[in-house]
């Protein structure tokens, strides 16, 4: 009885789903899953598994409010477990000749979390068959160089092949099929001869570039020093933005404008759940000694009348920093990332990069002639950063914010 009972069961909804199926579409759980045929690796199928930092109290994390605090375990690396040919003589401070090494010393630690360590082995695990791309100016090569160094310091036995060309370069992690490639594009908008000139082409990315970088699972932009360039450090002869052509313009205007370009390019091109895009704020100059004398005035190490960030060792105290001309140019991209945040993480890194008026490469960047050395002012670099050194921590927050 109970086997006939169990066969006309079976029987009935066999029945039942026949004619349903006719009607409409098979039910959720019985459709076959839609192949993803794109080269990046889906994101939101592997959701992270931790929260996005180890949170001390109830209040939300913010990776980048805190304070810079010793730690003796630091730094993250020395140069020479980089690998040679990885760091540019201009960022190698102590390669050099830079004679102090407090300043790699340093930690930075958010006010209500705490930011895990680096862990190259994870990283590689996690990035296993993707590729993260460092897209802008030296700024971005700067951090690009970083990244390289800290998963060849802890993850020392993979094998490893760089590729140095313009405007691509790439490093290879060969054991997971990693790839960390810098594109450089200062602008990030195109530049182009037209009629002749040098031209900034404000409404338009180029198909090389465009190509480039949809290649990437993880992608971080940064822009801003070369838009306020003038002179001979000015990077084109004209701008075109609508069909018209501009010996000059507001560089805050055009910054807009080309930012404006960028995030329709996002739009239009990034899948937020296939592709991870991050945009690092302004990263700040130390050009002139008035923004922190003031604060030193019995321990400064300025030379009367300096010009530069030489002779600084130690980070500025505080938990800000009296801000100056970069101000209106981390508001215009902030703003503009900030209309595209359901498809870009803002990496705020401006005012804890402030606070480290100690970490320029100033004199020693590269072999620079003794006259120059002898000559801070016209000399020194207080734009890029030494390798070890800030950048690491950017590559912190972002190891932070990519995977926990």
């Amino acid at each position: 009885m109970a086997a006939a009972v169990h066969y006309l069961t079976f029987l009935f909804l066999f029945l039942l789903q026949n004619a349903t199926s006719k009607a409409s579409p098979l039910p959720p759980l019985f459709r076959r899953p839609i192949r993803n045929h794109s080269n990046h690796s889906n994101f939101a199928k592997h959701p992270r598994r931790n929260p996005v930092v180890f949170p001390v109290n109830h209040s939300s994390c913010d990776l980048f409010a805190g304070e810079w605090v010793r730690d003796e375990t630091y730094p993250l690396y020395r140069a020479k477990q980089c690998g040679g040919g990885i760091i540019d003589p201009g960022f190698d401070c102590q390669t050099y000749g830079r004679p102090d090494s407090d300043y790699l010393k340093f930690r930075w630690k958010p006010f209500n979390c705490n930011v895990p360590r680096f862990n190259g082995m994870k990283f590689l695990q996690e990035m296993r068959d993707k590729t993260i791309m460092f897209v802008g100016d030296s700024l971005g090569r700067n951090q690009w160089e970083s990244l390289i160094c800290m998963i060849s310091s802890s993850a020392p036995l993979i094998h490893t092949r760089i590729i140095h060309e313009d405007p691509l370069s790439t490093f290879k992690i060969l054991d997971y099929n990693v790839k960390v490639s810098f594109y450089r594009a200062p602008y990030l908008v195109n530049i182009d001869k037209i009629r002749g000139k040098t031209t900034l082409k404000l409404d338009e990315i180029s198909v090389d570039a465009s190509n480039a970088w949809r290649t990437a699972d993880v992608l971080l932009f940064n822009t801003g020093h070369w838009w306020s360039h003038t002179g001979s450090l000015r990077g084109w002869e004209q701008m075109e933005t609508g069909g018209r052509y501009y010996g000059d313009m507001d560089r805050l205007v055009a910054l807009r404008k080309g930012l404006r370009t960028w995030s329709n390019w996002v739009l239009r091109y990034i899948n937020a759940p296939l592709t991870r895009v991050f945009f690092l704020s302004v990263s700040p100059t130390h050009y002139n000694p008035n923004e922190w004398a003031s604060s030193r005035s019995k321990t400064s190490t300025l030379t009367q009348g300096g010009k530069s960030c030489y002779g600084q060792t130690t980070p500025f105290s505080g938990t800000s920093y009296p801000t100056s001309s970069y101000v209106n140019q981390k508001k215009v991209i902030d703003d503009e990332v900030k209309e595209v945040k359901s498809h870009v993480s803002l990496m705020d890194i401006t005012m804890l990069s402030a606070l480290r008026v100690d970490c320029h490469p100033s004199i020693y960047s590269g072999d620079l002639n003794p006259s120059l050395k002898r000559n801070p002012d016209r000399s020194s670099d207080c734009s890029h950063w030494c390798l070890p050194g800030l950048p690491d921590t950017w590559n912190q927050l972002f190891y932070a914010a990519l995977l926990y």
